[in-house]
Order: structure tokens, then sequence, then C-alpha cells
């Protein structure tokens, strides 16, 4: 039986990429569909590829619902919410957006560092809110040159924001899975270790069920009452009611969040911590990477149906992890 469609989309990345998706390929527009997949039936039985975004994700009933699927285009370049494991079993292709939006993140990285450390939210507010009425008396603040930066996970994006810390003059070190040889930096084999020699502690690994609460709370405690955590991974490597409590009690110095556990959230709970900055879950929010980002999985796509390859494939031991 020849298919309907040639691709199914089942989250939409904005108008321009949907408009231009449909433009080439023939695509069946599952997102608009309240049910999902399951509202398609025998439409879904020949579609080879698929389209989705790290935040929609895609799940073991949906590769279930499509038994001719050969690869999956996603958009962001975490994959916690897709189920890795289901695509190795059937030999299912999964694509992600990687290297377009490690500036932008490493840049909001380093944001939330200078924000935390110097507090210019709470300067903006300071004085937008009518309290600047003499000099010297906001509060000092935290230095951030010449201090020692610990990242954890030196990936693509850990690197970039590594090598902005050579204009600050810090120290670097790391921790990860493995060592990295070619790596200029100092390895910590230890997660706890890495936090007590830091400064400012950056989390950029990948989240998921492997690296939940790994920054718990021996490791907060290891950063200190002048440590500062920041994180712009996925808000599940922290353990988010240990970093609360030695906010609250001291331990910790400050924090710079752009991922927290539950997303979207009013926050309430860091409300009155002027010693922490967040941002709701936007590293990549720049009108250039994610043009890029949708540029990608278009590539990917084009790809995938002339030669049967991804140009930017999940690796194949996180595809076995």
């Amino acid at each position: 039986m020849t298919a309907s469609y040639d691709v199914v989309q089942v989250a939409s990345l904005g108008a321009d990429f949907d408009q231009r998706l449909a433009a080439r390929y023939r695509v069946l527009p599952a997102w608009r569909e309240p049910r999902g997949l399951a509202a398609f039936g025998g439409e879904l039985q020949g579609l080879r590829v698929a389209v989705t975004s790290v935040r929609h994700g895609f799940t073991q009933s949906m590769f279930d619902a499509l038994p001719a699927l050969q690869a999956v285009c996603s958009w962001g370049v975490g994959h916690d919410t897709l189920d890795l494991r289901a695509a190795a079993a059937r030999g299912i292709g999964v694509s992600v957006t990687p290297d377009v939006l490690d500036d932008c993140v490493a840049d909001l990285a380093w944001a939330l560092m200078l924000s935390a450390a110097r507090r210019t939210a709470v300067g903006d507010r300071y004085v937008k809110t009518g309290q600047w009425r003499a000099l010297g008396q906001f509060p000092v603040a935290t230095k951030v040159s010449s201090k020692r930066l610990g990242i954890l996970g030196l990936g693509r994006i850990g690197e970039a924001i590594a090598r902005r810390a050579a204009g600050f003059d810090m120290q670097v070190r790391y921790h990860s899975r493995s060592p990295r040889p070619q790596a200029p930096y100092g390895y910590e084999a230890s997660l706890v270790d890495l936090a007590a020699w830091s400064d400012f502690l950056v989390v950029a690994c990948v989240g998921g069920a492997a690296t939940r609460h790994l920054v718990n709370a021996p490791v907060i405690r290891a950063l200190g009452p002048q440590g500062i955590l920041v994180n712009i991974a996925r808000g599940s490597v922290v353990d988010q009611a240990a970093a609360l409590a030695a906010l609250r009690s001291g331990e910790l110095g400050g924090a710079g969040l752009d991922v927290l556990e539950q997303e979207p959230t009013p926050a309430v709970e860091f409300a009155g911590l002027d010693q922490v900055s967040l941002m709701p879950h936007v590293g990549s929010a720049t009108r250039e990477t994610r043009a890029a980002m949708a540029e990608l999985v278009l590539d990917n796509v084009n790809e995938f149906m002339r030669s049967g390859r991804l140009l930017t494939p999940v690796a194949a031991r996180e595809m076995q992890a």
C-alpha cells in the first residue's frame, strides 16, 4: 500500500518551519489533533520519518503506532524526552540539533553567573522601584574574574562555557563520565571534589534518569556558602529541595537557574531569595539560534529522504544507554 504521507509531524516548530516542511513533503500534522497519533489509524502505516521537539518528546507509544518508522528528527539538543531505547530496539535513527545552540546556551550560563554574583536582577529592581536614594547603600556582591570555575559535563556546551572563562582569567576544571584527554582543563573524578574546589559550578550535562539529582546535598554543601550554582542543562540534574534548603540556610551562596524540576512554574519557593537569578528555560531562545535549529531539523529530514542518513544523529552510546 502506498503511503498517503511522507512525514508525520507530532510537534509544531513554528509557522515558518511548518509551512516549509509542508511545501516540500506530504505532511501529516498530528500535532493539530488532541488525541495525537491515535486519531489516525491506518494513515500511519507507511510513514518513515517523524518530526518532533525535545519539549514534546517521542514515546514508546508513538514508536508503536508507526510500524514503518525509520527516523525521528527532533528540534533541540536534549534527548531525555525521546525514548532512545525504543528507537535502538527497532534500529530507528534519531537526530537532534547540536552545535547551532551552543553559543547561546553558553552565553546565558555566563549571564546567570554574572547576575547571581553581581546581583544585577536585584539592582535593576532596586533602581526601578525607587529604592536608590543614596550612593553606597546597595549591598556589595561577589567578584567573578580570577575565580575557579567547575563544569559538570564537558560536551559542546560545556566547552563553550569553558572557553569564555579565559576572558575572565578563571581556572577551569570539569567532571564528566570519563576524562577528555584532549581538553586543556583539569579533570576531577569526583563531583564532590569538583564542587569543593569551585567558586562557581555550572551544570551542563545531559538530563534523564542517569543524571537525576546528580547535584545533591553533599555536592551543594561542598560548593559552600560562598559558592554559586548555575544550571542551564535540565532541572532534574539538581536536587531542587536540597538546593533551596541550602540557599535558605546560607550553606549555598547563590544560584543562577534557567531550568527547574517542574516547568513551567510560578517558582514561589524562590520568592525572597535575592541571591538567586532565574530564567524561564530560554537557553537557546534567540532569533538566530531558533532559526538555525529549525533549519537543521529540515536538513536532517531532507538528507534522510535523499540518502537514508541523518546529518546529526544521537551518538550510538547514548542510544544504548
